[in-house]
């Protein structure tokens, strides 16, 4: 029989902390309390750690979003839900920012409380055997759907929220298979817009005299073949939203025609002086370094500050691993009910070895490996195959930067050692972006100062 769970209650109100210490006591869980954030500070550098916390925001001294902010510096992974007499929505996109589990607002009804506490307590699986249903997976199609199991993807989906229904034009940008198009879905099914037409057109896939009139549309005899008028994609599109994706391929004389569309939602069709006015809700979307774009000319400057309103930027496979085993899991269970068969089970060794391989082609790549599995039925075939292919990667690595690889560890530490590089990354690249300010990097990556400055220290980030 497992032991209770211990919760260590934080509030500064006495008849709070004596009412929800009664109430948890009496369901069974061992409850510690704390009357403020720094007594919960010193209480959580002790080991064991408490297997939950209940947070009070407002409290004098450090309040509960600083007391958030630092325990999670020295535990990451406890679990927390914030407790406040205020609804306050900037307050609750900060909290889950910085990582807690759920929000509750005063007063709260038990079952409530019950609930958040079961979502939060609920037995973590391993890696061979993922809970699917805690990575909170949103169907948006009959084959796309978005997961938030990693703090990287609950940010997008904080920021897709947000934007969803301001009506401005979002640029996405990402490398290819990283998830751009569920993205795009996602902000328009979370908008007003939800119920109207969404639309994609791929810019590289057409030609563009042909790009141009499935946009825009043409007039009967514009060119050769065009026996009868036909509406484009914005007009078909009218009160919805299109995805422009690899924007970025779009020929230069139609980048400025794009532009007149978002300056004053109005164009004209082939062969037609008279203009179309539509309402569309403009989503774009490129793989390619924006920078050197603008550099090269192959994107316009005046186009990317007019689409550079909101930006997305969605991080690849490789910075998101915990996310592996359960879109294993999601994909298997898809496919095998697409192809009717029975579903699949991943050993440990296919996990680690998922948790190892780079996934240069991103969530397409993972899918297709899922379905080639599925159809194989060889655990120690596709193995095989993707172990090689990880060697493969080790050694162009090697060859690029003239440093080994590790051959081998043991899976915890290996995600360890992942989740950190991932951060040792991202703060070096906002360092870089923020010509190495590190108040202004800070900021940018939503951390304070005093955290940036030991994570600096803890990896050893230099200037040069």
């Amino acid at each position: 029989m497992s032991s209770p769970a211990t919760i260590l209650v934080v509030d500064d109100e006495p008849s709070m902390l004596r009412y929800l210490q009664t109430l948890l006591e009496l369901e069974s869980y061992r409850v510690e309390t704390a009357s403020n954030g720094a007594d919960a500070l010193k209480h959580l550098q002790k080991d064991p750690s408490p297997d939950l916390v209940l947070l009070d925001l407002l409290m004098p001294g450090i309040d509960g979003l600083q007391t958030l902010e630092q325990l999670r510096q020295f535990r990451p992974g406890l679990k927390v839900i914030m407790l406040s007499c205020v609804s306050d929505t900037r307050k609750v996109v900060q909290a889950i920012r910085l990582g807690a589990q759920d929000y509750l607002t005063k007063p709260f009804q038990k079952a409530e409380l019950d609930q958040a506490i079961q979502n939060c307590l609920r037995a973590q699986p391993d890696l061979v055997e993922p809970d699917v249903r805690a990575a909170e997976v949103e169907e948006l199609s009959d084959d796309l759907f978005f997961m938030a199991a990693s703090p990287a993807m609950r940010e997008i989906r904080i920021q897709a929220a947000q934007v969803a229904n301001v009506d401005v034009p979002v640029l996405l940008l990402g490398e290819s298979g990283t998830g751009k198009e569920i993205v795009a879905r996602l902000i328009h099914k979370l908008s007003s817009r939800s119920h109207r037409t969404f639309m994609k057109v791929n810019c590289a896939a057409l030609p563009g005299d042909l790009l141009e009139s499935e946009l825009f549309g043409y007039e009967a005899g514009a060119f050769t073949g065009a026996t009868r008028a036909k509406p484009g994609k914005f007009e078909l599109c009218n009160k919805g939203t299109i995805l422009l994706d690899e924007i970025a391929e779009m020929p230069a004389a139609l980048q400025a025609k794009l532009l007149h569309v978002l300056q004053d939602q109005q164009f004209s069709r082939l062969g037609s002086c008279s203009t179309v006015t539509v309402d569309v809700r403009i989503l774009a979307a490129t793989n390619v370094d924006i920078q050197q774009a603008l550099t090269t000319k192959k994107l316009r400057e005046d186009l990317y500050y007019r689409l550079n309103v909101f930006v997305v930027h969605m991080p690849p496979l490789r910075e998101r691993r915990e996310e592996i085993p359960l879109l294993l899991r999601h994909f298997m269970a898809r496919f095998a009910t697409r192809y009717g068969r029975s579903p699949l089970p991943f050993s440990t060794a296919m996990v680690g070895a998922c948790l190892r391989y780079p996934w240069p082609g991103n969530l397409r790549e993972l899918e297709n490996f899922v379905k080639r599995y599925l159809i194989l039925d060889d655990d120690a075939l596709v193995l095989g195959e993707l172990e090689a292919k990880t060697k493969t990667s080790y050694l162009s690595t090697e060859a690029a930067t003239g440093q080994a690889q590790p051959q081998s560890e043991d899976l915890k530490s290996l995600v360890r050692s992942l989740k950190d590089e991932a951060e040792k990354e991202a703060i070096t690249r906002a360092l870089e972006q923020t010509n190495w300010s590190r108040k202004e990097a800070a900021r940018l990556l939503n951390i304070s100062y005093k955290a940036l400055l030991y994570k600096i220290r803890q990896y050893g980030i230099g200037q040069g």
